[in-house]
């Protein structure tokens, strides 16, 4: 791309939107992604956390390298170290300064390391004494889940700590409630001994799983960020579909799901393009909530988005037993539907509007802009065919690592040669480092806190039973087991980050379609579809805030103009429920075909029904059986698929008809 393409582009956006200011949207991400409001440590407080961050990131290689480390102290040293970062790098309140560093942080950093380094450091004596735990244990124990539970309110939110308590109360109130909540009760004892050292609780799956591979992909990510992938995305869409109609907003759609391969946040992905796309699609004629409403759908799609989906695909592969590379493969096609949902829709909003593409000299050459930094994407790749391959996904993040690596100094070298500065030092992998580390405390602390929900779950038996009491309300009926199922995975997912939100509706969620025979894999994935897309419906909503605050626009008529854009997300989980060969289970390449065919046909026909045009404006009638003729062919089965596509296909003939005899019409007079 060229300079002269770059400048252009940028004064176009400075121009229409002052909060394209990088420190604009640095402090928007930090008011709405509590993942991002962290400390920026001066002097010496900065050196103690780069310190521990460091030595996080080294001990994190040497365990996964060395395979010396026994699970149990490898997941108690991971927490101790996310601990200590967590107190020291987020204030109690967002509102609180970040600049300084309360000794009661201090303080708390030091006790939460503390409480997990005691089972390092007794590891032997609390194996050997196997389950009689002394007072010290007890006390140690339910200090160390306090601080977490403090962690959490200040970094992960509230949606997942309202549920932990809920669940930890529950465990001691259980015999005094009735009907199926009814248990016989724990100790005080039991309840922490439970949840702290045992490998049920908190150092369960969800944490083992974090203190793996799911670390090793932050740290990858961290990495890739650090090459410039994500202005590389967009740059690529840019070329290839800015010049279109209402260009802008395909761009949007493109870019947010490549960034989504990369991206751990809804809120960030809309930030980090929308800052770039919002602008642009409103110097074009969008409407502000519809520019900030496609952003921020194409964002949250992000997350559903393979190989990493918000790191909830590893999560998934340990919590169903399956190999990592299925779950990325049953995510492809729902992924793919999603975003092509969207696309359809911003087309046909071009179309309505008569919204052209930007002017091919704003647009950088697509071939140029390959070859000078196409190499950007190897990392990516070499993962994906390491992962096709068969091989662990510990192993193909540490050959993405590797290859990030070599890329980087190989650039080094190269900048050098030509008397630039080197764009990968030694500070810049120690910010890498320190990236890395932060990023993984709100993952690790979700996985913590969805420890004590399993570990509840395990002790008194309420997932079975919770899933028994929504089947009995449904009355055993799937479709509104399924709808009961929808609803309480938006509910909550609202507000919660991507891997907490896996994390809560699966637990608590799925459990009740599979007690219908539903396919286990299909019952997670449409949990976490409905979790995830509770970032774009109303009233919490915070990617289409985060797009509202872009575009300038109302927060509310922002986040229904999203819901709407994302419609295929409230479809989607339903077709692969009915038919789980839409997520590549036991179906043929052909199959597979026609399913991927006639969902694109049926999304287009209910795309055409929401915006009322398709060729041209449509009549009521015409929306009618649009969405009638989508539904059709979205429904599993054949025969609606062909009654599906012949609606469709009629009610486009008509409309190519009436418009070219219109369109004749007027040129005649």
């Amino acid at each position: 791309m060229k300079e002269q393409d770059i400048e252009n582009m940028n004064n176009i956006v400075e121009q229409i939107l002052p909060t394209t200011n990088e420190e604009e949207m640095k402090n928007l991400m930090k008011e709405l992604d509590r993942e991002q409001a962290y400390r920026e440590h001066k002097c010496w407080r900065q050196y103690i956390t780069v310190v521990i961050s460091i030595a996080f990131v080294l001990f994190q290689l040497y365990a996964t390298l060395s395979g010396r480390i026994t699970a149990q102290v490898l997941r108690a040293s991971h927490l101790a170290f996310v601990q200590a970062l967590a107190f020291l790098l987020f204030p109690a309140l967002k509102k609180f300064p970040r600049n300084t560093l309360p000794i009661y942080d201090v303080l708390l950093a030091v006790a939460g390391a503390s409480c997990w380094l005691y089972i390092v450091i007794n590891f032997h004596e609390l194996v050997r004494r196997a389950g009689a735990y002394t007072p010290i244990d007890i006390i140690v124990g339910a200090v160390g889940i306090l601080i977490l539970i403090e962690s959490c309110r200040r970094i992960v939110g509230l949606p997942i700590l309202i549920i932990a308590t809920s669940f930890i109360i529950y465990a001691f109130i259980g015999p005094y409630l009735p009907g199926f909540l009814n248990h016989r009760g724990y100790s005080f004892e039991r309840v922490v001994s439970h949840l702290f050292f045992n490998t049920e609780g908190i150092m369960g799956t969800p944490i083992g799983a974090c203190s793996t591979f799911i670390f090793l992909f932050i740290l990858f990510g961290a990495l890739l960020e650090s090459t410039g992938i994500g202005q590389f995305f967009i740059d690529m869409c840019n070329s290839i579909a800015g010049g279109a109609s209402g260009g802008p907003a395909k761009v949007a759609v493109l870019s947010s799901a490549l960034l989504g391969t990369v991206s751990g946040s809804s809120v960030s992905n809309t930030v980090g393009s929308g800052s770039f796309t919002i602008p642009m699609m409103k110097k074009l004629g969008y409407h502000g909530e519809f520019a900030g409403a496609v952003e921020a759908a194409a964002s949250t799609g992000g997350q559903l988005m393979p190989p990493i989906m918000g790191a909830a695909a590893f999560l998934m592969a340990e919590s169903l037993g399956l190999p990592y590379i299925t779950i990325v493969k049953a995510s492809i096609i729902p992924a793919m539907l999603y975003f092509a949902g969207i696309f359809i829709t911003v087309h046909l909003e071009a179309k309505k509007l008569g919204l052209k593409g930007l002017p091919k000299s704003e647009l950088p050459a697509f071939l140029p802009l390959f070859l000078k930094k196409g190499y950007m994407v190897l990392p990516l790749l070499i993962i994906i065919v390491f992962l096709c391959m068969g091989n662990t996904a510990v192993y193909a993040a540490l050959m993405g690592i590797a290859a990030c690596l070599i890329i980087g100094i190989v650039s080094s070298f190269v900048d050098l040669a030509q008397g630039h500065r080197p764009r990968f030092t030694m500070d810049d992998i120690v910010k890498i480092m320190c990236a890395a580390a932060r990023n993984i405390i709100s993952v690790a602390i979700a996985c913590a806190m969805a420890g004590i929900i399993i570990g509840i779950v395990t002790l008194t038996g309420i997932g079975l039973k919770f899933g028994a009491g929504l089947i009995s309300i449904s009355h055993g009926v799937v479709f509104i087991t399924l709808f009961l199922t929808m609803i309480s995975s938006i509910i909550l997912g609202m507000g919660a980050p991507t891997t907490a939100n896996y994390l809560i509706t699966s637990t608590i969620t799925a459990g009740a379609i599979i007690g219908l025979g539903i396919e286990p894999l299909a019952a997670h994935m449409f949990a976490f579809y409905f979790g995830i897309i509770a970032d774009i419906t109303p009233p919490v909503a915070l990617a289409a805030i985060a797009g509202a605050a872009i575009a300038g626009s109302k927060p509310i008529r922002t986040a229904f103009q999203a819901t709407k854009l994302a419609i295929g997300a409230f479809i989607i989980p339903y077709m692969f429920v009915f038919n789980p060969q839409m997520l590549i289970i036991g179906a043929s390449a052909g199959k597979i075909i026609w399913i991927v065919s006639t969902a694109l046909i049926g999304m287009f026909g209910i795309s055409s029904a929401l915006e009322g045009y398709s060729f041209r404006k449509t009549s009521i009638v015409e929306r009618v059986l649009f969405i009638a003729g989508g539904l059709l062919c979205i429904i599993p089965e054949t025969r609606s698929d062909i009654v599906g596509l012949v609606v469709i296909a009629a009610l486009v003939i008509f409309e190519i008809i009436t418009n070219k005899r219109s369109s004749k019409s007027v040129a005649r007079s």
